[in-house]
């Protein structure tokens, strides 16, 4: 009785994706070159840290990330949501236990999912130099046409 009663906790916490994996996530931020300032929106309070740096996030959010920094032009990444393999064996591990109700604590909150790209790395690419004034238009010399001096002067 003690071993069935082991397997049944056992199916159960292993079976829940909210149990095993949290209802949040963390994503690392990176930038070449680092030091730009990455703002994550889609939160329910956005926020703002220098690269490289890790932000927590939960993992039913739709996000993106945007990055900036001073000379470089802006770049925008956004994640997209994805079951992996032990959020599928999380999930999938509340069918052994008939758990109708973890399924759906699932995936309201998101536990079976994690965020891709994770690590989010960009390469942010200088701004264009504004092209030089042209040089100024030379005036080709106009040829002197000598007059004849009028008749009777």
């Amino acid at each position: 009785m003690r071993i069935l009663k082991l397997a049944v906790l056992c199916a159960a916490l292993g079976g829940c994706a909210s149990a095993t994996r949290g209802t949040t996530e963390n994503i690392s931020l990176n930038s070449s070159p680092p030091g730009a300032e990455a703002t994550v929106s889609g939160l329910d309070n956005p926020m703002t840290c220098v690269t490289p740096c890790v932000v927590v996030v939960k993992r039913n959010a739709d996000i993106s990330v945007a990055f900036a920094k001073d000379g470089f032009e802006p770049a925008v990444v956004p994640l997209s949501r994805e079951v992996v393999g032990t959020g599928a064996a999380g999930f999938a591990g509340n069918l052994i236990v008939g758990g109708v109700i973890g399924m759906g604590v699932d995936a309201v909150t998101g536990a079976a999912t994690d965020h891709h790209p994770n690590p989010v790395v960009v390469t942010l690419q200088p701004m264009a130099q504004p092209a030089p004034p042209p040089p100024p238009m030379r005036r080709k010399p106009t040829k002197q046409i000598a007059r004849k001096p009028a008749a009777g002067t």
